[in-house]
């Protein structure tokens, strides 16, 4: 078994082409052996945001602080603390961060076979 706290697990930047001010901190992925998931922090400085963009597997999400916004093809969809998503493979989406004083946070899971 592993345990972690998530602020002791370092944040790298998000280089992904069309992301802004977005961390990212793998709590638990391939250098930990997890065989299925990886567990991810995103961390969204004030008006940060993911990119608009799909790939071909699901992933679940979690906001854990702040006020975020999941962009889809319809539209944006607020979200708070508490509050989670499921992306379906293939769907266009972004998490953007609607503060502009305040960082916003929310977990992602994904299939280790995705984790970069």
């Amino acid at each position: 078994m592993i345990i972690k706290t998530i602020s002791d697990v370092a944040a790298s930047p998000v280089q992904m082409e069309g992301a802004k001010n977005v961390s990212v901190r793998v709590v638990f992925g391939p250098a930990d052996k997890a065989p299925t998931f990886a567990m991810r922090v995103f961390e969204l400085d004030a008006g940060g945001h993911t990119p608009f963009h799909t790939h071909a597997f699901e992933h679940e999400v979690m906001i854990l602080s702040g006020e975020i916004a999941a962009v889809t093809e319809q539209g944006p969809i607020p979200l708070k603390a508490g509050q989670c998503i499921l992306v379906q493979p293939d769907e266009k989406h972004q998490f953007k961060n609607l503060s502009a004083s305040n960082k916003a946070s929310f977990m992602c899971l994904v299939p280790i076979a995705y984790q970069k």
